[in-house]
């Protein structure tokens, strides 16, 4: 329906958003950043799944420009490239505009990941084990696992982090890593039945990605597989570019050179991920109503 907001299209959109994060080589800090802006807006917005292309790179954007070096964000365009959206930067703007109203420009939040880090120092900080027991790139990688569902959107960012730390922790089967985490359960004031309601759920999410039948998420180099069409104009990107002229041997450069041209890439795919995972089906969100008039921003250069 393409009126309907399903949770396998919001699922397939984070996809999209590790892919970005992992292209772009940005921190899991990042990924779970624009994972908490993009609930959070689906949660006060009705969107049209079409319009969720660019409500996703501007959730990304707006995620990098808070946690990255502002010297290794990429341009609006360089994003509409890579993501392959079907926006252009005029659009990516409007839609930042919204998102940023609707969130009152409160881009920063606490997250499951700041309860990971804070929860991993404290038992380090506590016990007598070896340091390197408790991997924290690990827990990070199924702290990402949870974020591609739906359903742990609404789980408390510390019961989540704690469950994944009681889960590793009955792993190495450590008595004393047990007690330091109930202790922090204690003092976090977290109840046994949400830790055990949301641990068993957690337990069957990296259950599912340790399968087989499922990639499990890591930290290997994005392959991006292009299409014909795409290879195409890559390939008449690369011949249209001019060639440099030769430098004077007096050493005076000629000033009228022009600049290099950009083209669109676009290859008119729809998405980076792979197959969605199955999540309950039903439907969330409805309808994006549109401002009578959009108003756009300051013009932002895109290089």
């Amino acid at each position: 329906n393409e009126n309907t907001l399903c949770p396998r299209q919001r699922n397939a959109k984070v996809e999209d958003l590790w892919s970005l994060t992992n292209f772009f080589g940005f921190a899991t800090e990042t990924f779970v950043l624009a994972v908490n802006i993009l609930d959070r807006f689906l949660a006060l917005m009705k969107v049209k799944p079409k319009h969720l292309s660019c409500i996703g790179v501007c959730c990304f954007q707006l995620a990098a420009r808070v946690v990255e070096e502002e010297c290794n964000i990429p341009s609006a365009h360089e994003i509409i490239r890579i993501s392959q959206c079907k926006c252009t930067v005029s659009d990516l703007k409007r839609m930042e505009k919204i998102i940023s109203e609707k969130l009152h420009f409160e881009f920063k939040a606490t997250t499951a990941l700041t309860f990971l880090h804070l929860y991993h120092t404290i038992v380090l900080s506590h016990t007598s084990e070896r340091k390197e027991v408790l991997n924290l790139d690990k827990l990070e990688a199924q702290l990402k696992a949870c974020n591609r569902r739906l359903v742990f959107s609404k789980a408390k960012p510390s019961v989540l982090a704690l469950c994944l730390l009681t889960l590793e922790v009955q792993t190495l089967k450590s008595v004393e890593l047990f007690e330091i985490l109930l202790r922090v359960q204690k003092h976090s004031k977290i109840s046994d039945s949400d830790l055990l309601y949301w641990r068993e759920l957690v337990s069957k999410c990296l259950a599912d990605y340790s399968s087989p039948e499922c990639c499990k998420p890591d930290h290997k180099k994005l392959v991006w597989i292009v299409s014909r069409r795409t290879a195409q104009n890559l390939q008449n990107s690369y011949y249209s570019v001019p060639e440099l002229p030769t430098i004077p041997e007096g050493g005076c450069f000629n000033e009228s050179e022009s600049e290099d041209s950009c083209e669109d890439m676009s290859s008119g795919e729809e998405s980076l991920s792979s197959s969605p995972p199955s999540d309950l089906e039903g439907t969330f969100f409805f309808e994006l109503k549109p401002k009578t008039k959009w108003q756009t921003l300051n013009s932002q250069s895109s290089h």
